[in-house]
Formats: structure tokens, sequence, C-alpha cells
């Protein structure tokens, strides 16, 4: 593939204010079908092994490949690639520059592919699954379908002030471009061999007053029905890079720490362990992927009993969106938060929410819409009640 200087994978760090910019593809290295899966795959690690840096995204549905028992139920109506990576020789760092936002409007249009008339009969199935015990959470999503008029970079850019993220990233590589502004780190590997990971789960509406925002924070640090939610993911993320990483070195530094963005508080909990030598890439995310905050425990049956709830393919939304060194170190987002436009102006992105036994209907509904604000849209729980005419 001859240089391009229009494709590229930016990654930006909007606390830290730094950019990591991938320019001028030397290759594309992508998978489409189940076939192409595991070949293409090969070749990641070949290009990591000849010294050469690798940027893009996982997209969810590679979870079903790299695990046996889930590959019958890979979708066929995809939107995107499995996976989509550029070659490069060397990314560019710098300070991230100022933005400067020409436009007040991001998505419109946008309507829910479900109503809550939609959303309660699936919940109420998986509210089954929880009480016979199949599962203990499932992170259950729809998704969204909008429109929009901006240029990729320039709906980056518009939705940077409003929801400062450490793990924004932008993906052009020719098919449809990603934007995704994700506060939750996947996993990072670092040049000494250990692996971090930082699951977000439990979130609460920020409130209207300094004090009454105070006392928000507290509800959720303290809530017995976030902490065991939250506490489910670390204990499946614990058991995931258990199965990579060296006897003894996993820990847990920090547990049930909450974080403050623009319109939300979230739990969040901090993993560390040092990796066995010599992984693959495909070792790596054989182990992890997709992350369990997204899934739900246990991964496996969550992910089964998800699939014939969801009606379509979550694509690169619960993938992640990442960089691979050539000597170890790789950084990679939960791709929550993130929108997939495409050249028709169609943008298409996803909300959900963890499930667990005593969960809400209605609540769950109502925090989904919450989340689908980092967007530019705000939708109302009432105008979705019922199906839309």
């Amino acid at each position: 593939m001859a240089d391009n200087p229009l494709r590229r994978v930016l990654f930006r760090d909007d606390i830290a204010q730094t950019t990591r910019l991938f320019a001028s593809p030397l290759d594309l290295i992508e998978a489409g079908s189940a076939e192409e899966f595991f070949p293409e795959l090969a070749r990641l690690d070949a290009a990591r092994k000849d010294g050469k840096w690798l940027a893009g995204y996982f997209s969810y549905e590679a979870g079903y490949l790299l695990e046996p028992k889930l590959a019958p139920l890979l979708p066929r109506e995809r939107k995107v690639p499995l996976f989509s990576f550029g070659v490069f020789d060397a990314p560019a760092d710098s300070p991230a520059e100022p933005v400067s936002v020409s436009s007040n409007r991001t998505l419109y249009d946008a309507t829910p592919a479900w109503t809550e008339t939609d959303y309660a009969p699936r919940f109420a199935k998986l509210h089954r699954h929880l009480a016979l015990g199949n599962c203990y959470q499932g992170n259950l999503a729809f998704q969204i379908d909008a429109r929009c008029d901006l240029a990729p970079e320039a709906l980056f850019e518009t939705l940077i002030a409003p929801q400062p993220v450490r793990y924004g990233a932008l993906v052009e590589l020719g098919g449809p471009a990603i934007v995704s502004r994700s506060p939750e780190l996947f996993f990072e590997i670092d040049e000494s061999g250990f692996i971090e990971t930082s699951p977000m789960k439990g979130t609460i509406s920020r409130g209207q007053s300094t004090a009454e925002d105070a006392a928000l924070k507290e509800t959720l640090r303290n809530d017995e029905k976030n902490r065991a939610e939250n506490l489910m993911i670390v204990d499946l993320l614990r058991n995931d890079i258990s199965r990579i990483s060296e006897v003894g070195t996993l820990c847990v530094p920090e547990l049930f720490t909450v974080e403050t963005y623009p319109t939300i508080h979230t739990m969040v909990s901090r993993i560390r362990a040092k990796l066995l030598p010599g992984l693959s890439i495909e070792d790596v995310f054989r182990a992890l992927f997709p992350c369990g905050s997204v899934t739900g425990a246990p991964k496996i049956r969550a992910m089964e009993i998800l699939r014939e709830l969801e009606t379509a393919p979550r694509d690169v939304y619960c993938g992640a969106i990442g960089w691979i060194a050539p000597h170890g170190p790789m950084r990679f987002n939960v791709a929550i938060r993130t929108i997939t436009l495409h050249k028709s102006g169609r943008a298409i992105f996803n909300v959900g929410g963890g499930i667990v036994f005593d969960s809400d209907c209605s609540a769950e509904y109502r925090e989904c819409l919450l989340k689908s604000r980092f967007s530019g849209v705000e939708l109302f729980p009432a105008r979705y009640k019922s199906d839309l005419s």
C-alpha cells in the first residue's frame, strides 16, 4: 500500500494534553471475514517483529473468533472489519494543539433503536438469566442512529471540550471513520512487560450544585450495587490476566476509586501484573478480549446471552482502539463513547449498561440515554417510552 497522508490514526489524552499521531501507513492489515481473521492476525505479529508500529482497532465481534465456543455466533451483517490496523514506521508524539471548534452542532436526528418498550422484554429475559444463575451480570446495549455533517476531525474536536478524556482516538484508514471519546483504559503494557487495566463500572449523574455533586459522588462510592458490579468485573479481569501473567505478580492497587467527568461520576478500579515472556498479539487478545466491563460475568456465557438479545452487531463499539510498538509495549482503550461515521453522513453509536439482579429496568434505560450525551445529543426517556411513530 502506498503512502497516503489522508490515512491516519490519532490518539489524544485531553487530561495530559498530549497526542500520538500515526500518519501515512506503509500498509493496511485488516480482516473482514472469519477466514481472513487468523492469517491477518499473524501478519500483525510479523509486522511488529519486523520493527513496525501498528495502530487501529479490533471490533467487538472479533471476540467471537478468539473463543472457539463463540465462533458460530459471528454475525454476518457487520458494517466494519473485524480488525483494521495501519502499519507505520513510527508515531509522532507532541503536545495537544488547542482545538478551534467551528460548529456547536455535532449529531442530529438521533434515534435509539430501542424504545423503553423495546428494552423492557430484553431486560426481563436477561434478568431471568441472572435469577437462574446463568450469569451474574450482563452489559445490555443498543444502537443509536444519527446524522452528521461534520468531517471526522471536526466532530472529534467538537467533542473534546464538553467531555475531556484520556483515551480519545480518531481512526481514518479508508473505511468508515471512527471517533472515540473513551475515558476507559482496556489495558496498557509497558517497556518492562507489566500490564495494567482499569475497568470502569458504576455511574451516577453530576449534581446541580457543589454540595449535591459531592453528595452524589459519595453515594456512588458507597453504593452496594455499584461496588458489587465493579467487583464482579475486577474478578473477571483478574482471572483473564492471570492466564498470561507470572504467578504471584497480580495485584489490585486501587479498588472503587471514583473519577469525575463533566456529566457523570464513575467507579474505577486498577489491576496490575507482570506478563509471561514471548506473548504474541493473539495470545494477549485471546486471554483478554473483549473487556469484561462491556460483556458481563462469566464472560463467555454473558456474550452468548447478549448475542440472543441484541439486534445488531456492536462493530467497533465495545471493541478496542490502540497501538502496538515493535518492542512490546501496547495500549488499547475500551471503545465506549465511540461513533462510526459513514461516508453517507450516517453516524452510528451505541449505549449500554451493566445489569445485575437488583437492577431496575426504567432506571437502566434512563442511564443508557444519559450516556448518549457524550455525542452532543441529549435523548429524553419520556419521548422513548413507546414505539416512535
